[in-house]
């Protein structure tokens, strides 16, 4: 069966950074082609990217993943009826996504604690982060003013059958966009988890690494001269590398992910197309903002390959699996440029891959030279537009 897959490849050179941090607050690491290499976890990276959709979507095309759900939507129910307030917002909030997800909503142990010495009483919360989109936000605040109106207590309103499964159909349709790129699970209610439409790989260096350790020291601002030496001192763990990162997106599942379009004027393929075009334009330019102000490592790719394809996805990370060695001159873009460009014909000549797939390069300055031969050079803009354009297309309305 023909598929519509978007692969991802991009090559990142990061100076001295800890972008991605282990329990001991060392750069994180694996060992592949039997060296250390650098690794920036895939978690990672898709966070950076869905922060960086705020700049990219409208928030109505946006979801919010968070334990005070309950808060969230409370603030929605008062907007709706400035009436419903407070402790009662709250518990009307509690209630609905209670109904909607499965999920038990109360107030955690410790807060409830600290509450009984004379803190103010705190909101309650899920046990563990929920993902709801705008959409299904403002419709559960909808229903939980319904329920406030028409039987005064919420609980007697979901007692009803056909109440609750209004509750819950309202958390399963009109995902936003991350949600349908990222997929959601909910622990207590697994028929509303959504499938993620994209899979993004751990980022790697192309080479071996070692990390290194920085000793700094602080002065203190109001010492004299009588009193020398460091008002603090610390070490912190970095380390730099040319990383390859990968992602695919499955642009059918998105499609049925994000259902109907969102606004009735629009063509039922304008919602990936948009989706499609933020998804690329953040995964490449978005970067984890770990020990960010540290070391200030703000870099863009270096060479980005973008492939549509009609089979499974395909990673390119066994270009890399012999560490790529610096030039006579240093650096490492270039020669992994250079096995990129031998591995990937190669790999989609022996699978007859080649035939079905359209390609975009994306590449800067003359250390990128040998990936130009494999496809159509553009621009970041030229980029998303082709790209969202393609995608469209291969979409047939009635699909």
């Amino acid at each position: 069966m023909s598929r519509t897959i978007l692969d991802v490849h991009i090559l990142q050179t990061v100076p001295p950074s800890n972008l991605n941090r282990d329990d001991t607050g060392s750069p994180k690491t694996a060992v592949y082609g039997g060296v250390r290499r650098a690794r920036v976890s895939s978690q990672a990276w898709k966070r950076a990217t869905r922060r960086s959709f705020k700049e990219l979507l409208d928030p109505s095309e946006l979801g919010v993943r968070t334990k005070k759900v309950a808060e969230v939507l409370a603030e929605q129910i008062t907007a709706l009826e400035p009436s419903l307030r407070g402790a009662e917002a709250l518990t009307l909030a509690a209630e609905t996504v209670q109904a909607a997800t499965g999920s038990k909503i109360d107030v955690p142990k410790r807060k409830a604690s600290a509450a009984k010495n004379g803190e103010d009483q705190p909101a309650p919360e899920s046990s563990y982060l929920m993902f709801l989109s705008s959409r299904q936000l403002d419709g559960l605040a909808y229903l939980a003013v319904e329920g406030a109106k028409e039987e005064g207590d919420i609980k007697t309103f979901f007692k009803k059958k056909d109440n609750k499964t209004r509750a819950r159909e309202l958390a399963d349709t009109c995902h936003s966009v991350d949600i349908a790129l990222f997929g959601r699970m909910v622990a207590d209610s697994s028929d509303i988890n959504v499938d993620a439409a994209t899979q993004v790989a751990h980022a790697l260096s192309v080479h071996a690494v070692e990390n290194e350790s920085d000793y700094y020291t602080a002065v203190d601002d109001r010492n004299t001269d009588a009193e020398p030496g460091a008002g603090m001192i610390g070490v912190v763990d970095f380390n730099s590398a040319t990383l390859y990162r990968y992602a695919a997106l499955d642009v059918d599942q998105l499609r049925r992910n994000l259902g109907e379009g969102l606004r009735d004027d629009e063509p039922l393929t304008e919602p990936v197309r948009r989706a499609v075009a933020a998804f690329v334009e953040g995964f490449i330019t978005s970067l984890p903002t770990g020990k960010i102000n540290t070391f200030g490592n703000h870099t863009l790719p270096d060479a980005v390959v973008v492939k549509l394809r009609t089979s499974r996805p395909i990673s390119f990370v066994g270009a890399f699996e012999k560490p790529v060695r610096a030039n006579g001159e240093g650096g490492h873009v270039e020669a992994a440029c250079r096995a990129l460009a031998d591995y990937v014909p190669s790999i989609e000549g022996a699978y007859g891959a080649e035939e079905s797939t359209t390609t975009w390069v994306l590449r800067v300055g003359v250390h990128t030279q040998p990936i130009a031969g494999l496809g159509t050079e553009v621009t970041l803009r030229e980029l998303i537009e082709a790209v969202g354009a393609a995608v469209a297309g291969s979409l047939e309305p009635g699909e």
